[in-house]
């Protein structure tokens, strides 16, 4: 224990590192900064851990703040001497710094070690984000890292001067933070003008036979870079606004890489957003020239709708819905059961495809409110006309039970991962 009361953490073999609330903390920061005349700051801001909090309460923030300190640990742990501190600036801030205390004279650490430190972690923590939150959720979280140094003035507190470099620090993490999405931006918006995606194709098979029903098309961005992972690529088109160029381009990169490919007989499934009505592409007086370059008919091609667009802009999915059945394409609804309004989503939209959420699909071979979920679901698509298709299928028990309930389609990692068509 430190003599505050702080807990003291052994880092490496010697060294040792002081941590608590920064406040407790003060008399010894002030008292070691006197002595080496310098001090430098690196902080996380934290403040993206508030969700988690908001949404699942206290310990899940507790359990993602442990993962992150160890992180901190892992990543900034061989650099740490004794008496450097790590600690939360105070109780109602989410920010997480570390104080190095280096002799004044040691103009390298601060001039090129305290910067690289501040990259490593970063780094570490881009990297591990999704671990940092895991299993609370899936979506990209920001933890951005700053740096700053203070030397010690005579005339002002001690106190005072480190509380103005972790403040420095805390600007130097934002603005690198818009930095670094002012350049994101700009690479999603080169990306989207060179049409820079590439498309996959995921199985749908007859689960009676298993034979090839049809196929979804997938979007995927550049081989080897973040933007591989559709759900980055469809973050960013959203914080941009250009969702609806994306939405497009997508389609266009599906429909060019089926033209003479697409085995007779089988179902082209593109993913769409209902604002797709308005892709001058198939507009009225160009669709079928849109089709014929590809070698398709209406009929070959259904369109996917998540459930989450369909609710949340009913009105606009059900003037899509009525736009494309007319002219003789299908409609699904996707991501059925996965949160949102589901039965009576089914029963409002009156797709011909149901397409059950994998979140669903799931463990359902051993899960009763599943299986009665999906059984429910099956019985309403029968009843207007509509097939299901079960997304996610990863394992024979899962099939099996998905089988029982009579459901006729599926797809997922059972069947194969997503390729090219044959």
């Amino acid at each position: 224990m430190s003599s505050s009361g702080v807990e003291v953490l052994p880092v490496g073999t010697a060294a040792e590192v002081a941590a608590g609330l920064i406040d407790e903390l003060m008399p010894e920061i002030a008292a070691r900064f006197t002595v080496t005349g310098a001090v430098g700051v690196v902080l996380v801001d934290t403040s993206a851990l508030a969700e988690v909090e908001r949404l699942y309460g206290e310990e899940a923030y507790r359990r993602s703040r442990r993962e992150l300190d160890t992180q901190v640990l892992n990543a900034l742990g061989g650099y740490l001497e004794s008496g450097d501190v790590i600690a939360t600036v105070d109780a109602g801030h989410d920010h997480l710094v570390v104080l190095l205390f280096r002799p004044r004279k040691d103009y390298l650490f601060y001039r090129e070690t305290l910067p690289a430190l501040a990259r490593i972690l970063s780094d570490v923590l881009e990297k591990n984000a999704g671990k940092i939150v895991f299993p609370y959720t899936d979506r990209a979280i920001e933890l951005p890292v700053g740096h700053a140094l203070t030397l010690r003035n005579p005339t002002l507190r001690p106190e005072r001067s480190v509380r103005d470099a972790i403040d420095a620090a805390r600007r130097d993490a934002h603005l690198g933070l818009a930095v670094r999405d002012r350049e994101k931006k700009r690479e999603f918006l080169n990306l989207l003008l060179a049409e820079q995606v590439q498309t996959v194709f995921e199985k749908i098979l007859d689960l009676e036979t298993l034979a090839v029903f049809g196929y979804e098309a997938l979007t995927r961005g550049p081989w080897g870079t973040p933007w591989q992972s559709p759900a980055v690529l469809f973050e960013m088109a959203e914080r941009t606004g250009m969702l609806f160029e994306l939405d497009c381009l997508c389609r266009r990169s599906a429909l060019r890489v089926a033209a003479g490919n697409l085995p007779a007989g089988r179902r082209l499934f593109l993913n769409c957003l209902p604002s797709a009505i308005h892709d001058p592409s198939f507009r009225t007086g160009t669709v079928q020239h849109t089709l014929d370059q590809c070698g398709l008919q209406p009929g070959d091609v259904v369109f996917e709708i998540s459930e989450r667009e369909s609710v949340r802009n009913f009105s606009i999915f059900r003037e899509a819905r009525d736009y494309y059945k007319g002219l003789g394409f299908g409609i699904a609804l996707d991501d059925t059961g996965s949160g949102y309004a589901s039965l009576s989503s089914v029963i409002e939209m009156v797709p011909d495809f149901i397409k059950v959420d994998l979140s669903l699909i799931r463990g359902i071979d051993v899960d009763p409110n599943r299986r009665a979920m999906l059984e429910a679901l099956q019985k309403v698509a029968t009843q207007i006309g509509a097939k299901v298709i079960a997304e996610g299928i990863e394992t024979e028990a899962e099939l099996e039970a998905v089988r029982s309930l009579g459901v006729p389609y599926g797809q997922g990692y059972l069947f194969g991962r997503p390729g090219s068509l044959p």
